[in-house]
């Protein structure tokens, strides 16, 4: 049997040049940092916390090598949206003081094993599972998808997940996460990306929905397909060195969604008439498909 492939190489989840985020690099507010451990190791967790009761938990994953203060435009609406959100620093982040321990599939089971922690000391109660690229795979894998599973990791599919919000995860990579894979999918999602969202010639945009594509129509998923939109919005996201220009109105749009898609079915209000399934259709610069 072959040996899996390594996921870093194949998901090209380019934010290996991410620079260091600066105090000044965004007007965001400064979010509480706490520090757990699991598997003997420390995990820094950043928490947002909304002025009012919290409508939800989102346990958010950032990209291969990023950081999460890189998504505070994403997240930030989401606690000014009335969200509590709890993001770990990976061991494959630039910022992280070992990441030179966790090569190849190592960073795979150390991202499960941070979920997992999460979701037990945050989620129990249940939770979004968020993220985007590599990270969105793993929100995927927490709502049922069937990745590769890690030695000394156990089934990372979680009961407790109520909604997967998935900017442009990764395509089907046949020994690491199959389409096969993808089709196990279980939970409510919203499944993104861009027609610049390309990251090899190999891989033409439309392959960030075999997610969409795979899993069974239940009639609570949906992709969104976002015109002229790359990986990192331009740069507003996960790649902040990028020279942009930043694309900022798009990436309301998706987030405008993700609440959207929150309000249907976090709180189990799915009814025909939100505002979700009012966007469907194709609304340039933004296309809102549903299975």
């Amino acid at each position: 049997m072959k040996s899996p492939v390594q996921p870093a190489k194949l998901i090209h989840f380019a934010c290996l040049l991410v620079l260091l985020l600066t105090s000044n690099a965004f007007a965001a507010a400064k979010p509480e940092t706490l520090t757990l451990q699991t598997h003997g190791r420390d995990v820094q967790i950043w928490h947002w916390t909304p002025a009012a009761k919290a409508k939800g938990i989102i346990l958010f994953s950032h990209g291969a090598a990023s950081a999460p203060l890189q998504y505070v435009r994403i997240i930030e609406p989401w606690v000014d949206a009335g969200y509590e959100v709890y993001a770990p620093l990976h061991v494959d982040s630039v910022e992280h003081p070992r990441t030179s321990e966790f090569q190849g599939l190592a960073s795979w089971s150390a991202r499960l094993q941070d979920m997992q922690l999460l979701a037990d000391e945050f989620g129990s109660g249940g939770y979004i599972a968020a993220g985007h690229s590599y990270g969105a795979l793993t929100a995927l894998v927490k709502g049922g998808a069937t990745g590769l599973l890690p030695d000394g990791v156990d089934n990372p599919d979680d009961p407790r997940v109520s909604v997967v919000l998935a900017f442009s995860p990764p395509a089907a990579i046949p020994g690491f996460i199959e389409k096969a894979g993808y089709a196990t999918l279980s939970k409510p999602a919203l499944i993104q990306t861009g027609t610049k969202d390309i990251l090899s010639e190999k891989m033409s945009w439309e392959t960030h929905l075999d997610a969409w594509h795979a899993a069974p129509a239940s009639g609570d998923r949906y992709a969104l397909v976002l015109d002229d939109v790359d990986h990192y919005f331009g740069g507003a996201i996960c790649r902040s060195d990028l020279p942009g220009p930043m694309q900022l109105e798009q990436l309301q749009l998706a987030v405008d969604t993700s609440l959207n898609m929150l309000t249907a079915y976090n709180s189990s209000n799915n009814q025909a008439d939100s505002a979700l399934n009012k966007s469907l259709g194709e609304h340039p610069p933004m296309q809102l498909s549903r299975k």
